[in-house]
């Protein structure tokens, strides 16, 4: 089983901005969303704990560290996606000026790119790597990482993809994994 975790909430977040990779750190409340989530995953058993290498991710993962006894382990695979001229622009000011390509991000089209950034096809690529790489290790496994790869991930597992906005702070959404075909992942 993969555990995937989203970081807990920034100020920027909270403003409703678009960070891709800026990289701020987790405000009060995020904080709080790292701690409930460390008690929530200090039972589960888990034997291995890996990290997207933002900030924000990396300061929940720390928390969940002290409670597990895990070191976390950084992984570039499962940064969030490059979010080019929409990086710390709101969500509101987006679906003013380009409702249409803001639509389709929500509804995850793979053919979706973010202006001046990268493609969900290419974050869909990039989150199979750390797929891979993460079951290919001790499981159960947490990966502690951002909504647009949590998004990946369960398209790659076949389920509903959420709009980013229905994937909370601070909570985990679960990936039971079975032996796939070559090439392929969760």
């Amino acid at each position: 089983m993969l555990l995937l975790a989203r970081h807990g909430q920034t100020a920027e977040n909270a403003a409703g901005r678009i960070l891709g990779h800026r990289d701020p750190p987790l405000d009060r409340a995020g904080r709080a969303q790292a701690a409930a989530l460390a008690d929530s995953l200090a039972g589960a058993g888990l034997r291995a704990l890996w990290t997207s290498p933002l900030l924000r991710a990396r300061e929940t993962a720390e928390a969940i560290a002290r409670r597990t006894g895990l070191e976390p382990v950084p992984l570039a695979a499962l940064v969030e996606s490059r979010r080019g001229r929409w990086e710390g622009r709101t969500v509101a000011e987006l679906l003013q000026e380009d409702p249409d390509r803001f639509a389709a991000f929500a509804a995850a089209d793979p053919q979706f790119a973010f202006p001046g950034g990268e493609s969900l096809r290419e974050q869909l690529e990039r989150t199979r790597v750390a797929i891979d790489l993460i079951t290919a290790g001790p499981l159960p496994a947490a990966a502690v990482a951002h909504a647009g790869t949590i998004r990946s991930a369960l398209a790659l597992a076949g389920r509903p993809v959420p709009p980013e906005a229905a994937l909370a702070h601070g909570v985990t959404i679960s990936l039971e994994l079975r032996p796939q075909p070559e090439g392929g992942a969760a």
